[in-house]
């Protein structure tokens, strides 16, 4: 029922509770970074206070962060190639704030919905993207993108924070199982189409 939520978070972004600034390679274990550059999202979920869900994650990305920006900021297209994304775009843009919107749909076990958020957007090109509801189907819809260069231009890491409370009635622990489950494919998503239209690391 939120796969949508975080979706939308997914590949989105803007500055409302912007991302700290200090948020960097130097704040991932060992561990993570050898399964980051296997290609492996790390997402952590925590429940934070008047049933707000954050949601963080993390990926390695074999291309530079101007591949990864155009990626995550192709509103016109992540229809296309994010995961139950079925709908999206960009409505305006005065050259240092945008606004779009995404319908995203989701599925747990009998039960489907759609879900729309129109979200405002700004941030610093090739830094970080932070995003805020407008309007939409959720109570509390916010977070943020961090893009950190990595292997001296060839490669990014990738960070993500939001939260997130939906405006109609769902369980805490939906929202996170669907959360849990959706956001690696976000994740996933965008690296690959980050690779695909960018150089790989040379081996």
């Amino acid at each position: 029922m939120l796969s949508v939520a975080i979706l939308l978070c997914s590949l989105l972004f803007y500055p409302l509770t912007a991302l700290p600034v200090n948020e960097n390679i130097t704040d991932t274990s060992s561990s993570e970074i050898i399964g980051l550059m296997k290609g492996e999202p790390v997402v952590t979920l925590s429940q934070l206070s008047d049933g707000v869900t954050g949601v963080t994650g993390k990926i390695y990305i074999a291309a530079p962060p101007k591949k990864v920006w155009e990626v995550i900021t192709d509103y016109n297209h992540h229809k296309n190639f994010i995961p139950n994304v079925i709908d999206s775009g960009l409505i305006s843009d005065n050259g240092t704030e945008q606004v779009m919107f995404q319908t995203g749909k989701s599925r747990i076990l009998i039960f489907s919905m759609k879900v729309y958020v129109k979200l405002k957007i700004s941030g610093e090109y090739l830094k970080h993207l932070d995003f805020q509801q407008i309007s939409g189907d959720f109570k509390v819809y916010k977070g943020g993108w961090i893009l950190e260069d990595y292997a001296r231009g060839r490669g990014t890491l990738l960070f993500y924070k939001s939260e997130v409370k939906p405006d109609f009635f769902a369980p805490s622990f939906i929202v996170r199982h669907v959360q849990k489950h959706d956001f690696p494919e976000v994740l996933s998503a965008i690296k690959a189409k980050a690779e695909s239209t960018g150089s790989p690391l040379q081996k």
